[in-house]
């Protein structure tokens, strides 16, 4: 497995102060319990662990819910819901030990048979798992997924009760990091057949994490209590957790300095004043910001205007004037701390391969019109989600390309989960997108834009890309498997189905008595070692 660099091992900077914040201390002092008071953002796209592959679902469900492996404090794997495993000389089977006191919170044991029935399930066609993809490294999980082949032919076996076996395609080094994402969490399957919406209410929800659903109100809050039939319960020392879905920073903030909140995010036009002094934690995350374009729509289908609407876009100003959280501007897909077999950092090896030049992208729009026989460029609409961040991004966006380009685009913001299934089909022309790792490796990142892949949502397909990608996930040398990775990666911009803008890091404000949150770079909250003094 690739190890992190510090940068993606630690915190980077904590700075605690005092002013302008209130500890939240009131209910825990009433009532001696210790509530965390964390926002969400938005309701879940869902709490079925193959169907919710997003932030908005993966905080909530990696505190419910627990898989084989869970990612420790130092954000490696490390044994969960199996206390052992081995793995066969040529690195293909993996035969997996499950705790025997692993329980549901309903008190039901956590089976062998629980996770080979959920990891069929997110391979299912009929499940239509975004997530599914990742389960593609296991033998015959691609071909049933694709209608090739059937559930039978997905090696993952419950040998008994409490062994489960596992055969992989080829070697693949990383793989107990990839299964410690939530679409491998297990699902009871006696709960599931009984009840198939079991997740969508707190009433039916059975997990089996360090805190168990107590209430949902639907689009207004949730709250998870700590679960006794956890194995590993005598470390969770919150009582409860309560979230809000609140999708404005500076209502967020607001929440934080009156002590309605323990967490919150920090308002752009703010970001000066309190990156230097305020309760401040800033954490690495792998991911990028970005917008993909649909090259099924005009004008998007020629390859020179997506250029054009490309480098029209001055990422550093973005950086600097809108986001301003201390983000590195984006110039490629892979996001910095992924370490090669030479010591290389991926996204340093593979340099720029997208720059801010507002000369060559007026000449590359001209061609690009003129190939297609425009006199006029057809209408343009950029779709967000709402959110008064990325709000902000696609007004600036707006406006270099009224500056740079001379074009005048369209603005269209809609809700969370309406946004999410238009762009999955293809409804959208120009839209804002964010991907954060799943697991610790480039090629998560780079599988996304594979032909007919959930996650690639452009429209965009190319053989070229396809055969490097697949050769990277087959091939058991490493320096070869990273020479793919660096040459899909420019192949993807060679076309640019998509442009970046930053990659992620995690800014928050945190309460000075709240203590050892831990925010993985691959993009989920942890609450397992979480505290309130």
């Amino acid at each position: 497995m690739k190890k992190w660099l510090p940068v993606f091992a630690a915190v980077c900077m904590v700075i605690v102060l005092t002013a302008c914040t209130t500890s939240g201390n009131t209910t825990q002092g009433e009532s001696e319990e210790k509530v965390l008071k964390l926002n969400n953002g938005s309701e879940p796209t869902s709490l079925d662990p193959p169907i919710g592959f997003d932030s908005y679902s993966w905080n909530i469900l990696n505190n419910l819910m627990e898989g084989l492996t869970r990612l420790d404090q130092s954000h490696e794997p490390k044994a969960a819901a199996a206390e052992k495993w081995e793995i066969s000389d040529n690195g293909k089977v993996y035969t997996f030990h499950l705790r025997d006191d692993a329980k549901w919170s309903n008190g039901d044991p956590v089976t062998a048979g629980d996770f080979e029935f959920a990891w069929k399930r997110l391979l299912d066609p009929e499940t239509a798992s975004p997530a599914a993809f990742l389960g593609y490294f296991i033998e015959g999980g691609e071909a049933f997924n694709t209608g090739k082949g059937s559930a039978d032919d997905v090696m993952v076996e419950a040998v008994d009760d409490k062994t489960l076996k596992v055969t992989l395609k080829a070697p693949t080094g990383y793989f107990l990091n990839i299964i410690s994402n939530p679409a491998f969490f297990p699902v009871n399957k006696e709960v599931a057949k009984e009840n198939p919406e079991w997740f969508a209410d707190a009433e039916t929800f059975v997990g089996n994490g360090p805190f168990q659903l107590a209430e949902w109100k639907h689009d207004s809050k949730l709250v998870m209590e700590k679960n006794d039939q956890y194995w590993d319960a005598e470390t969770v020392s919150l009582d409860r957790v309560e979230w809000s879905m609140v999708n404005d920073t500076n209502t967020e903030y607001q929440m934080f300095q009156s002590g309605d909140l323990d967490t919150s995010g920090i308002p752009s036009e703010m970001a000066e004043e309190l990156m230097d002094n305020e309760n401040v934690v800033i954490e690495a995350q792998a991911g990028t910001y970005f917008y993909r374009f649909n090259v099924n729509e005009e004008p998007f289908q020629n390859e020179k205007i997506r250029k054009a609407f490309s480098m029209a876009v001055n990422q550093e100003d973005i950086v600097e004037y809108v986001t301003k959280n201390g983000e590195k501007a984006a110039h490629g897909f892979v996001s910095y701390g992924f370490t090669d077999p030479s010591g290389n950092d991926f996204r340093e090896k593979n340099g720029a391969l997208v720059e801010f030049n507002p000369d060559k992208a007026k000449q590359l729009l001209e061609e690009g019109m003129k190939e297609e026989g425009y006199d006029k460029l057809p209408p343009v609409t950029l779709t967000y989600n709402t959110s008064d961040d990325h709000k902000a991004i696609a007004e600036t966006i707006q406006r270099m390309y009224k500056e740079n380009l001379g074009v005048e685009i369209e603005l269209e913001n809609t809700e969370w989960n309406v946004f999410l299934q238009d762009q999955k089909d293809l409804k959208h022309q120009l839209s804002r997108s964010s991907f954060l790792a799943d697991y610790a490796d480039p090629i998560n990142f780079l599988e996304s834009f594979t032909t007919g892949s959930s996650m690639n949502r452009t429209g965009w397909s190319n053989g070229k890309y396809d055969d490097l990608i697949k050769k990277a996930k087959n091939e058991s040398d490493e320096k070869k498997r990273w020479e793919y990775m660096y040459q899909a990666e420019k192949v993807l911009f060679e076309e640019m189905p998509i442009f970046p803008v930053h990659f992620y890091n995690q800014v928050v404000l945190q309460q000075e008595d709240v203590k050892n949150i831990v925010r993985h770079p691959v993009g989920y909250l942890e609450l397992k070692w979480a505290d309130k003094k």
